[in-house]
């Protein structure tokens, strides 16, 4: 969503470089998509965590593919499912199929898990499907585990690396030249792919001093701030509610707070 971050940049009067770092790309139809419509539509497995919307359509997609649409809504409508936010909600809901949790806002993995234990809801000995969305959520998988569900994952699409990826180039160099003020990352790929690439043109150890000494870097929120530190950069700024809104305000707020004025912000965006 590159305008959109850009529009709100500017809107607290940063200049927004546009640099795209991940691409959404479907699946081919997969033994894990196939096992878990068989699992649904056998009534062999319990429960059904849907972390997004597109994840939650293109399963239903793939059922039709196999001719098994109607069978697997049927079977879902039997099954636990619970839902990260309003996304999956909104595609599950209009097929009637009955919605046992949805996690509060701000919707975040962690958000969802605080809801389940406090809810009645008991997966130890069920078998749940984990609906991945565009990179696997590692950290969920092993909660999950940890409550002793018998977790069967799924993905439906990846994030991949940019078809071109020229503008992460230039990004890269502003940044060794310190022409930027601020990095923006909005998720965990992103991150991976910045290092990905600069991996590729041979700058990744200029990179991570570039952003350890100088550049204000700027996570989305926990599971962003993970992957950061994988690559040796520690966050400056992380809001308390990660989303594109509240990252920008917390960024601009950082800013002012050092007296500086932004004159331009790096944004790594998804699409």
């Amino acid at each position: 969503m590159p305008s959109e971050l850009g529009n709100l940049v500017a809107r607290h009067g940063g200049e927004a470089i546009s640099a795209p770092a991940l691409r959404e790309a479907a699946l081919p139809m997969r033994q894990d998509v196939r096992d878990v419509i068989d699992g649904i539509c056998a009534h062999t497995i319990q429960a059904a965590v849907f972390l997004t919307g597109v994840g939650a359509r293109a399963l239903i997609n793939a059922a039709d593919e196999l001719g098994r649409k109607d069978e697997f809504l049927d079977a879902l409508r039997e099954t636990t499912v619970i839902c990260r936010g309003p996304k999956p909600v909104a595609v599950l809901k209009p097929l009637q199929v009955p919605i046992a949790l949805v996690s509060p806002s701000p919707y975040t993995s962690e958000d969802l898990l605080a809801a389940l234990k406090e809810s009645d809801i008991n997966l130890s000995g069920k078998r749940v499907v984990l609906q991945h969305y565009g990179e696997v959520n590692a950290w969920l998988r092993g909660e999950l585990e940890a409550l002793e569900a018998d977790v069967l994952e799924v993905s439906l699409y990846s994030w991949q690396l940019p078809e071109d990826t020229r503008p992460v180039v230039d990004a890269i160099a502003l940044m060794l030249a310190q022409d930027v003020d601020a990095l923006m990352l909005t998720t965990q790929s992103q991150a991976h792919n910045l290092f990905r690439i600069a991996e590729q043109v041979g700058l990744a150890d200029e990179l991570r001093e570039a952003l350890s000494s100088g550049i204000v870097v700027a996570s989305v929120g926990p599971v962003c701030t993970r992957a950061l530190r994988d690559h040796g950069v520690e966050p400056d700024v992380e809001p308390v509610n990660p989303k594109m809104g509240p990252l920008v305000l917390a960024l601009a707020d950082y800013l002012n707070a050092q007296d500086s004025v932004p004159s331009h912000a790096a944004a790594a965006t998804g699409t």
